[in-house]
């Protein structure tokens, strides 16, 4: 099928990142790029805690093996001394973490001791899909916004906030598929979007998007209809 031009119009790669980058490197046809989900949520200095709680928790124990769960919370460092509240569900739902040392000293003692661990560099930019994820404290909406560009995968994104100046910055920032201000990545679907059966999250810029149905897969012809009309 890889080579089948003239008789596939185009390849949507569905599976592992290891499929995905062998048909993009090898296909002779179109293909769209149904990328990994490496999500981020940004939890702000003003962020709502009861907001965060749900928003996070959704987003990373919904449904652990799909491309649109969370991996890698950023934490404002002022909103460390809520940390322990803010993982409560995680805990609940038998999350393992990987924090960053003011993340871990913010949850050790508070956080059950055999799911907690320190980060290593290789665990911020990996899509865990299963109860796994990251915590990186961050100075700013900067830095965080600069980590992200550094580890997204360009799926979908969240900022949990109550600052609207904030909320515009990273919503024109940040490059990826799908963001979100005060929603759980959760929703990146097609049918949560409305495009009725989903065929693909594309992670591409051309054409398609984000969550695709049959609307985006379909392709248009001109049809000229004249009276003899000449250039």
């Amino acid at each position: 099928m890889l080579s089948a031009v003239g008789y596939v119009d185009v390849l949507i790669p569905r599976g592992s990142q290891g499929l995905i980058e062998y048909v993009r490197q090898n296909a002779k046809v179109p293909v769209i790029e149904t990328g990994a989900g490496i999500v981020h949520t940004y939890f702000d200095e003003t962020a709502d805690l009861a907001k965060g709680r749900a928003i996070i928790a959704n987003a990373k124990t919904r449904r652990v093996s799909v491309c649109n769960s969370l991996d890698c919370l950023l934490l404002h460092e002022a909103r460390l001394i809520d940390l322990p509240a803010l993982a409560a569900p995680l805990a609940q739902a038998g999350v393992t973490i990987y924090a960053d040392e003011p993340a871990y000293a913010a949850l050790r003692g508070l956080y059950p001791s055999q799911l907690l661990q320190p980060a290593a560099p290789e665990h911020f930019g990996t899509e865990f899909l299963s109860l796994k994820m990251a915590i990186k404290t961050v100075a700013s909406l900067d830095k965080a916004l600069a980590h992200i560009a550094a580890h997204s995968s360009k799926h979908s994104e969240a900022i949990v906030s109550e600052d609207a100046a904030h909320i515009e910055q990273f919503l024109n920032s940040v490059d990826a598929a799908a963001v979100y201000a005060n929603a759980s990545t959760a929703f990146t679907d097609g049918g949560q979007f409305g495009l009725g059966a989903e065929i693909g999250i594309s992670t591409q810029k051309l054409h398609a998007r984000g969550p695709m149905g049959l609307e985006e897969l379909t392709s248009y012809k001109w049809l000229v209809r004249g009276t003899g009309q000449v250039r």
